[in-house]
């Protein structure tokens, strides 16, 4: 058998016939753990994050992973050992970063409804800095601050108006999204923030939206930026970091994103030729460092043909995989098998990978060919990013087992959910 890897998939690939993780495979994980299960490679977040450090070699900059991407300990504690940052948006996600052993003063509190609890906790650990986003937050931070006998560092999330083109959901840089400060208010605001006693003004920050494949929104959106930085500061108000957000794209259905040492290489350029190469930048990618370096292993559970659309119905979820579900996304799916994947080829019978949640919406992939039966299992690939994250206990159903491959090592770094952990908090009257 072949040992070709997949598409834009560099760590999955078919050896000896099964279908692997870096040389681990599927189909014995799957057996060991129980389906759906969730399969991360350490090899391919370290890489996608080796193009980033590759991109910024020589510049003052710091890479903050997004962890609402994917936020399972095993996973952050990958990041926080290759020495990353986190963007957070959450007082539960600052929680999990310093149980994974972040360094806090690497911490950027991102998010539009930050409660005051969340601020004092973070203003407790001592995180570098508070991305604020609505001028009534500044005076909350402020006065939350000022009671603690602290000075919050911050930046202001500006929203320059920059179409991302992606799926509108995750949208987050036009005038009708609710986050960051209109790029008009930016200088006034810059000025009242400035004005406060509980505030350092330290930075400016911009994140456009997520799943982006050019180049021309981040170019766009870094000239709107750095005309912010040169009126602010010739206000008297010294910005210290720059701080581009993330957003970068991964390949789900040939897509072609820029890699990120390309994209990178650009716009230092355009940072060089205004004058800006040398301020400290700080990114905060998510998707682009862990969407590709995850599969979800399902087990079909019927094959069920029909007059208008046959079904394979299998044992994964949209409670496991929202995101088709949410954002109408594509997924690649492939057998296990790679003899069942050859037949799949050039087979021409088409089905609806289904899941067994009572809901129309549960569907993981729309008219694919498969040549596989009740019994076989399936790899859902590019699954590293909104998933799990963003799973649920739907109809009651347990939250999948989670395995973090390194070669031909495997280490299980979520246990799937039982009944009781599902129950526990719940009351009988």
């Amino acid at each position: 058998m072949t040992t070709d890897t997949l598409p834009g998939h560099p760590h999955i690939h078919y050896a000896a016939g099964q279908l692997q993780v870096e040389d681990c495979a599927l189909d014995a994980l799957a057996t060991e753990f129980g389906t759906p299960l969730f399969v991360y490679s350490k090899a391919s977040m370290l890489s996608a994050l080796a193009a980033y450090q590759c991109g910024f070699a020589g510049r003052n900059a710091q890479i903050c992973y997004a962890m609402k991407a994917s936020s399972t300990l095993g996973v952050l504690q990958v990041f926080a050992q290759a020495g990353c940052g986190f963007d957070i948006v959450s007082g539960g996600e600052l929680a999990r970063v310093m149980a994974a052993g972040a360094d806090a003063s690497k911490v950027i509190f991102s998010g539009v409804g930050k409660t005051r609890d969340e601020m004092r906790r973070a203003l407790d650990t001592g995180i570098g800095c508070f991305n604020v986003e609505s001028e009534a937050e500044i005076d909350v931070l402020n006065a939350v601050a000022v009671s603690m006998g602290k000075r919050a560092p911050i930046s202001i999330r500006v929203n320059p108006n920059v179409d991302p083109k992606t799926h509108p959901y995750i949208s987050t840089g036009l005038k009708g999204n609710k986050f960051g400060i209109a790029h008009e208010r930016t200088l006034a605001t810059y000025q009242h923030a400035a004005s406060l006693p509980g505030l350092d003004v330290v930075g400016i920050d911009c994140h456009i939206g997520s799943q982006i494949t050019e180049e021309t929104p981040y170019l766009d959106a870094m000239d709107r930026m750095l005309d912010l930085v040169e009126a602010i500061e010739a206000a008297g108000i010294p910005i210290h970091h720059i701080d581009f957000g993330g957003g970068l794209g991964i390949n789900y259905n040939d897509d072609t994103p820029p890699p990120a040492d390309v994209l990178w290489a650009k716009l230092l350029a355009k940072l060089d030729a205004r004058g800006f190469g040398q301020r400290k930048l700080m990114i905060e990618p998510g998707r682009s460092l862990v969407g590709n370096a995850g599969v979800c292993v399902t087990e079909v559970l019927f094959m069920k043909p029909g007059e208008q659309k046959n079904f394979c119905i299998v044992d994964a979820a949209m409670n496991d995989l929202p995101r088709p579900a949410m954002y109408q996304a594509f997924h690649t799916i492939v057998p296990l098998s790679e003899v069942q994947q050859i037949k799949s080829e050039s087979k021409s019978l088409l089905c609806d990978v289904v899941g067994p949640v009572c809901e129309s919406g549960d569907w993981i992939g729309r008219d694919r060919a498969l040549a596989v039966a009740a019994g076989d299992r399936l790899a859902v690939l590019s699954a590293g990013a909104y998933c799990m994250s963003m799973s649920s206990n739907y109809n009651s159903r347990p939250k999948a087992a989670e395995v973090l491959v390194d070669a031909s090592h495997y280490h299980l770094i979520r246990a799937r959910d039982t009944l009781m952990d599902q129950m526990r908090g719940e009351l009988l009257l």
